[in-house]
Formats: C-alpha cells, structure tokens, sequence
C-alpha cells in the first residue's frame, strides 16, 4: 500500500521539475547550442595541425605593458649583494617572463620563474611573494651597496647592483 502512495508523489514532484510541461522553442534550443560551443570560459579557439602538441607555454599577462617587459629585459644578468649574495635574471620562456637564480641569504638559495608587471618581476619562493624592483643601492637599506645607482630590491635589507 505504501508503494502506490509514493508512485503518484513521485510523478508529481518530476513534473514540477520539468518546466510546466512546456517544450523547449527553436530559440532556446539554438541558445543553448551557442553556449555550449562557448563553452564556460570564452571561445572555443582551434589551433593549426600540429600546434598545441606538447607542453602549454604559460604567457604573461596580457594586460602588463610592452614598456614593462622591455624594462624587465633590461635587467637579464649578473647582480650582486652583499656577503656573496647574488641574482642572475635570465629570459624564460615566454615574453614576459623570467628565471631568477639567487643567492638571497647566506643559507638560502634557488631558482625561481618571475613575470613582468608594471611594478617590476613578481615571483614566489619559500619565504612569500616579492616583487624586483628597480631602486639605487641608499634604497636597499644596505650600507655596502649605498651611493649605486643600478639596483634591484626584493624588500628592505637585500638589494642587488651593477658594479
């Protein structure tokens, strides 16, 4: 008896759920077809044959300056800090972007992938998010690299110069 109650209750709650019982028009239907091909995030982009293959290339924001990026290439090379610390900029794999191999504490040291902002290269090691900036050595905090004048500084008290 308790299964021919629930078979009417069970009817009428998937009703509700339909719509009203009204068909999907023409439009609806193309609406939907539309958004699918969108998909959620934009376009559907279609790469030549052969493109796409292999390893994504991430690229720098879009949204960061030609002006930024040449000024982040302006830096690639040796810089040198104080006790034996040091920085080397080099280009990675895609504009924009950057390996920074450091030096930064007389314990610590490693290679970390940098991109270019309007601020300077933004990156990530163990101790947190900085940002290489261009600065002269009085701006490193730094007695040792004070009265330079082509400087990059992470934060206060570890800067890096040009001789």
């Amino acid at each position: 008896m308790k299964r021919t109650a629930l078979i009417p209750a069970l009817a009428l709650s998937l009703a509700a759920c339909g719509g009203a019982g009204e068909a999907p028009t023409a439009n609806d239907s193309a609406a939907l077809a539309a958004e699918n091909k969108a998909g959620l995030a934009g376009e559907v982009v279609e790469l030549p044959g052969g493109e796409g293959d292999g390893e994504d290339v991430p690229l720098a924001d879009d949204a960061v300056s030609a002006s930024a990026i040449a000024r982040a290439d302006g830096w690639v090379g040796r810089w040198r800090g104080v006790e034996g610390l040091n920085l080397i900029v080099a280009k990675g794999d895609a504009p924009g972007r950057y390996k920074l191999d450091m030096q930064y504490s007389l314990d610590d040291k490693g290679v970390f992938d940098g991109t270019a902002t309007e601020e300077g290269i933004a990156f990530t090691r163990p101790d947190g998010e900085h940002v290489l900036r261009a600065t002269d050595g009085d701006a490193t905090g730094l007695k040792w690299l004070a009265g330079k004048k082509d400087c990059l500084t992470v934060k206060d008290a570890e800067g890096y110069c040009r001789d």
